[in-house]
């Protein structure tokens, strides 16, 4: 499971209710920021989240209203004394323009404050259980990037199993949970594939923030339980969107389709529209789909099948 919470979820201009790009997720006791728009450390102290245990930065793109935050951010964590490194991942162009960024308002990378990290296509961070990885969103010609964080599959235990074989309770049941062998006072060596039962899929959560298009994100956000994308504008406004480099509410709304998504999270929202039109339209062609505002919180788990 993984769960989120949205520190800003306007478009390119701030307004009374809502802040510039920044979401927050959390994997346990590891949290990620992905963006960091202007007020963002504003943004997580409203939220009663402080700075502590945030240890990555996944930045989309470098355009002003998704990094602008970072230069604060980072001053008041060293103001705070906060321990730990802050990694800052993006494209090596997003990077490019933070580091010139950074090294003016703040000083060079170093151990304790801030250091980068060039992500591409691809693996970006592996845990125990769990997986992070980046893939190419196309944005008015940007080296942008999407984020996918995925759990493990996993195959629970059968409890009838194990009281068959004599699998006492307590560590030897915790071992063949986590997919390593145990061996039993009498000397039977049990493998987890004894007492597995069928694998029920990881939560999947795909981010993108800005893009212009849609038909190449299908697969890398295909089966989602939940994609978080922008919606800046409605089909009524289709050209101005196209020559902005942005998605419709309605392009939104088709990917989440073609793709089986789970739940649509509809984010950078533009000042021009009413959120209710926002739904009206993405709801036409996904139903299962929300506009989020500032500090919501969702928690996202795998969808269970239940074959007839």
């Amino acid at each position: 499971m993984f769960d989120l919470v949205f520190l800003g979820t306007a478009a390119a201009v701030p307004s009374a209710e809502r802040g510039l790009p920044a979401l927050l997720v959390a994997k346990g006791s590891s949290r990620f920021l992905i963006d960091c728009g202007e007020g963002t450390q504003r943004q997580l102290m409203r939220a009663g989240l402080g700075f502590r245990g945030l240890a990555h930065v996944l930045l989309t793109h470098a355009h002003l209203d998704h990094v602008l935050g970072l230069a604060g951010l980072l001053a008041t964590r060293d103001l705070y004394r906060v321990d730990g490194t802050i990694e800052i991942v993006g494209s090596d162009e997003t990077l490019a323009f933070v580091r010139r960024y950074l090294a003016d308002t703040l000083g060079p990378e170093r151990e304790g404050g801030y250091r980068l990290r060039a992500a591409s296509p691809g693996p970006v961070l592996v845990r125990q259980g769990w997986r992070l990885d980046a893939f190419a969103v196309a944005h008015r010609g940007t080296e942008s990037l999407g984020y996918r964080f995925q759990d493990e599959p996993r195959r629970p235990l059968i409890s009838e199993r194990l009281d068959a074989l004599g699998v006492p309770a307590g560590p030897e049941r915790a071992m063949l949970a986590r997919g390593r062998a145990v061996a039993l006072p009498d000397g039977r060596n049990i493998v987890p594939e004894m007492v597995h039962g069928v694998p029920v899929p990881g939560a999947v959560i795909a981010i993108v923030g800005d893009t212009e298009e849609i038909a190449g994100l299908v697969e890398p956000v295909r089966g989602a339980d939940a994609l978080v994308i922008e919606a800046t504008f409605l089909e009524r406004d289709a050209a101005l969107a196209r020559a902005r480099g942005h998605l419709t509410a309605a392009a939104a709304a088709r990917l989440a389709r073609d793709a089986e998504i789970g739940e649509l999270l509809l984010t950078h929202i533009s000042g021009r529209y009413a959120p209710e039109e926002i739904l009206t339209e993405a709801a036409r062609h996904f139903p299962n789909v929300r506009v989020v505002a500032d500090f919501d919180r969702i928690s996202v788990s795998a969808r269970i099948n239940v074959s007839s």
